[in-house]
């Protein structure tokens, strides 16, 4: 290869190394010719979720969710949400749909009505209290409860049990439930420490069918009321009365989060 050849290839090398940085050049140019000169910062996030200013509670359940035996009428829903107030700023919307009476047959047909749903799917807390009704029968199962089928009665509250959790569930999958389990209230009475048993048995299942659903919590009352029953009862040596609607309280408001 003679000199003149060697130097026509540099010379066309040298050409197309500038046509290519020109080429580079010109598409620099056209993708930052939209760009401002200086990179705005994004305003800053603020992770901090709002919070919500009212606390909405709906209480299903029968006398002791009505606070029967309360001189004060508020009973522990009552005393529940002054503990509220007092511990937050919030706003407490309650709403009290329990029925003196109810057992829990009758509580699984009022949970199934139109506007006891729309009611839960507002709730932020349920509060839940059954099954007193379906064991006691308003203090006659003392007098029969040993030749009475306990178990026939405790696998048909079950089923309404699980019943009623999979209703609110359906309504509302998000809202913490505390579901208030039973004291006894024959303990001085001569049948009371078998009684005891049976209850004990009752509340055990009973939460062990809370445990099945996501945010139901079992409350334990029996404790409170074993040592002092009569201290905590009302006349009518059934319900419990200020004294005993306020353990109660204390012990579901020691359980939510504020």
């Amino acid at each position: 290869m003679n000199k003149n050849s060697i130097r026509t290839i540099t010379v066309v090398a040298i050409l197309f190394c500038l046509i290519c940085i020109f080429g580079l050049g010109v598409t620099f140019k056209e993708y930052y010719a939209d760009k401002p000169d200086i990179i705005p910062k994004l305003s800053r996030v603020d992770k901090k979720v709002e919070t919500k200013k009212e606390l909405t509670i709906v209480a299903l359940g029968d006398s002791l969710t009505r606070g029967t035996g309360d001189e004060t009428g508020k009973g522990y829903v009552g005393d529940v949400v002054d503990e509220i107030k007092k511990k937050t700023n919030k706003t407490v919307r309650l709403t009290n749909l329990g029925i003196n009476g109810q057992t829990s047959d009758q509580l699984r047909q009022q949970i199934q009505q139109i506007e006891v749903g729309r009611q839960l799917q507002k709730a932020d807390v349920i509060l839940l209290t059954i099954g007193g009704n379906d064991l006691f029968r308003g203090g006659q199962g003392l007098m029969d409860y040993q030749t009475r089928d306990i178990a026939v009665i405790e696998r048909k509250y079950l089923g309404n049990l699980k019943f009623i959790f999979q209703q609110i569930r359906r309504n509302n999958p998000s809202a913490n439930v505390f579901f208030v389990g039973l004291y006894n209230p024959f303990m001085d009475l001569a049948q009371g420490k078998e009684m005891a048993k049976v209850i004990r048995k009752w509340n055990y299942d009973s939460a062990e069918a809370s445990a099945d659903f996501p945010k139901i919590v079992f409350v334990p009352t029996f404790d409170l009321f074993e040592l002092k029953v009569n201290d905590y009862l009302y006349s009518d040596k059934f319900h419990p009365n200020t004294k005993g609607y306020r353990l109660i309280a204390e012990r579901v408001a020691s359980l939510l989060t504020w």
